[in-house]
């Protein structure tokens, strides 16, 4: 039960940050593609990147000092060295 109410909040939280993401793309004249996944965020992100044929990929830079050890998501992307990396704070 508790699974079910988390996955439908995620689903309205994703709904929202889709909704809010399509607006300011539009303002600026924009074309995007915005995808909701479950998963790896590496393994996902260059799934989905390769589908849809992606320009470049725009990260969050981590927070968690874990990444110091297995490396974070966005140093993983730019080794990869398939598309342009941008990393947001």
């Amino acid at each position: 039960m508790a699974e079910a109410e988390l996955r439908g909040t995620l689903k309205d939280i994703a709904e929202e940050v889709r909704d809010e993401i399509q607006q300011g793309a539009e303002h600026v004249g924009m074309n995007i593609d915005f995808v909701a996944v479950d998963g790896d965020p590496y393994g996902q992100l260059v799934r989905v990147a390769d589908e849809l044929e992606a320009d470049a990929i725009v990260v969050g830079a981590s927070a968690h000092t874990g990444h110091c050890i297995v490396g974070s998501l966005a140093v993983r992307l730019v080794r990869a060295g398939r598309w342009p990396v941008t990393v947001v704070p």
